[in-house]
């Protein structure tokens, strides 16, 4: 089966700045930010990051190959044509079981992927307060 559409790597951190302001999901050992470019481009363009909090040079890389490696098997099924995506390492990235990792990444990218309800808004009148007497 050929891919829908084409998959590239994010290389500049304007790319990953504007990612970051689109929405995104926690899920276990990863955190996945996604942006719709609206741009009519059907590419989906890939980064990965993990903050010195992960831990030191060699688990910080384990971890982001872990989540290429996750992203490599999930994203061609479950990613918006048009997107970019981020995939952010947590704590437990690199030592969490792989299958556990896999549904993470599987789960943080359907959630993307549903279109979500607008937010509700405040009520217009407020709550009836308690008795005071």
């Amino acid at each position: 089966m050929s891919d829908p559409f084409k998959i590239e790597r994010m290389t500049s951190r304007p790319q990953f700045l504007a990612a970051a302001k689109g929405v995104s999901e926690a899920r276990g050992a990863v955190v996945v930010q996604r942006l719709d470019r609206h741009d009519g481009v059907p590419t989906v363009r890939l980064g990965f990051t993990a903050t010195r909090k992960v831990g030191n040079a060699v688990i910080r890389n384990r971890a982001k190959r872990r989540l290429r490696e996750a992203a490599r098997a999930a994203v061609p099924l479950l990613a918006v044509p048009g997107s970019d995506y981020v995939f952010v390492a947590r704590m437990g990235t690199a030592d969490r079981p792989w299958d556990r990792l896999l549904d993470d990444v599987k789960s943080a990218l359907t959630r993307l992927a549903t279109p979500r309800p607008a937010p509700k808004s405040a009520p217009s009148h407020p709550a009836p307060a308690g008795q005071d007497s």
